[in-house]
């Protein structure tokens, strides 16, 4: 057989098989077998506890300290996967920078706090968690079906959490205090939701069967249930948001009218039937009216107001390390959380970590920017980052109304947008030598990087 001339068009295959897509589940992007199942086990233990909340779910199981047996050894799984892994401590991203620096300021607050050290040291401590979580989040999950697998289990989690909440709190107000953990406050649960709902979504139209797509719509209509028995005006105002991002994604980009229809309709119907509370809630912030419920809103939106002006004379009094973490409900006197993630941040931690909060999730979005201009993505891929999206524009919007600076959830999703962006950057990794050989957007993108 004659040699072709060097100048030869050269088909990808005759290369490299070639890729289905860029995220479509193969291994790591070098194609190594993925290793380190027993430190990949105790990061979904941890993500399990911290999202499932078993000790509420089965009564017996809180005689178990769970979140400090899986905190403990999700943190000894980091130490001993520390240069066992495909990727190394030096391709984090700087997003994880952002965060580690965030919590050693949140460190020195603590110990320079005016109001209560103790208190402050060991609400940063267990914030920290989330900085082990993610570490080991990104240097374990090298492959589309190890990400699918964490934030199925954060999705079905909520999903359940939903349910047990409706059963076990029908005449409970606002499903306050029903469940615990994360949960136990009306409006984080509705955070919560809010921010899982998209990936609920995602899976749905992934899903190859009939009975999936069934269990997971039935899962986004029990979600959305729980969500308005909460009566969470932040809550409900993050669904919006965060539904109608979605919806662009999925429905018009993903040329997909019918998820329109069905939201609209299943919103509307699910608002007339368990949101009389938000209903009233609403009208309780410019009138306090007669009922009690309208006057018990009225009472808080007047609070809330006062509790971020007494946020902004804080960090005007400490704008270097604020307060310390936690400490500002003792130093307004009101002992309540400002309802702003970003005021409460910087009152706890200062100007310095508001300014980390922020560029942490900018980050999240810069990923997701360049994720959605990669060619290539396979349809499963596209999905999880529209969900994304809709999920962190959510959060995003939903933190102007709500104290959430310390909830895990959303730096769980700039996380999943790191892992996403490193798995893409490795699989255009792999095909390069075909790249190569097609001057088109991909091979352009692969040279960047």
């Amino acid at each position: 057989m004659q040699a072709r001339q060097s100048n030869e068009f050269i088909e990808p295959a005759e290369i490299l098989p070639r890729p289905s897509g860029i995220g479509d589940g193969a291994a790591a992007g070098n194609g190594k077998k993925e290793v380190l199942s027993g430190p990949f086990f105790w990061l979904t233990s941890f993500y399990f506890v911290y999202c499932a909340r078993p000790s509420d779910l089965i009564p017996i199981v809180g005689l178990i300290p769970l979140a400090k047996i899986t905190g403990a050894l999700t943190t000894l799984s980091l130490l001993l996967s520390i240069g066992k892994t495909s990727r190394q401590l030096k391709d984090l991203p700087k997003e994880a920078y952002y965060l580690m620096l965030l919590n050693v300021f949140l460190f020195a607050s603590a110990l320079l706090s005016p109001v209560w050290k103790g208190g402050a040291f060991f609400n940063t401590l267990d914030f920290s968690k989330v900085c082990i979580a993610w570490i080991l989040t990104f240097l374990l999950v090298t492959s589309l079906r190890r990400l699918r697998r964490i934030i199925f289990l954060q999705a079905a989690s909520v999903a359940i959490i939903s349910l047990m909440a409706i059963v076990k709190g029908r005449s409970v107000p606002r499903l306050a205090g029903v469940m615990g953990g994360v949960y136990s406050n009306p409006n984080d649960m509705a955070f919560a939701i809010v921010l899982s709902i998209p990936f609920c979504l995602a899976f749905l139209l992934s899903a190859k069967d009939m009975p999936r797509k069934a269990v997971w719509g039935l899962a986004i209509i029990i979600m959305m249930g729980a969500l308005m028995l909460t009566a969470s005006r932040a809550g409900f105002i993050d669904l919006v948001i965060a539904g109608a991002v979605g919806l662009w994604h999925f429905g018009i980009k993903g040329k997909r009218v019918y998820l329109i229809v069905g939201a609209v309709f299943l919103s509307t119907v699910l608002f007339f039937v368990a949101g009389e509370k938000l209903e009233v809630r609403f009208a309780g912030i410019l009138d306090s009216g007669n009922s009690g419920l309208q006057d018990t809103a009225h009472e808080s939106y007047q609070e809330r107001r006062l509790l971020m002006i007494r946020a902004v004379e804080t960090i005007t009094h400490y704008p270097i390390l604020g307060v310390g973490a936690g400490d500002f409900v003792v130093y307004s006197g009101m002992w309540k959380d400002v309802h702003a993630s970003y005021l409460q941040i910087a009152a706890d931690g200062g100007i310095p970590v508001l300014i980390l909060y922020l560029m942490f999730f900018f980050r999240g979005f810069a990923n997701l920017r360049l994720l959605g201009k990669t060619p290539a993505l396979d349809s499963e891929t596209t999905l999880f980052v529209g969900a994304l999206k809709s999920s962190l524009v959510g959060f995003v919007v939903g933190a102007c109304f709500a104290p959430e600076a310390y909830q895990f959830f959303p730096y769980f999703t700039v996380c999943y947008t790191s892992v996403l962006m490193a798995i893409t950057k490795e699989q255009v990794g792999s095909y390069a030598p075909a790249v190569r050989s097609l001057p088109s957007p991909l091979h352009r993108f692969a040279r960047a990087y």
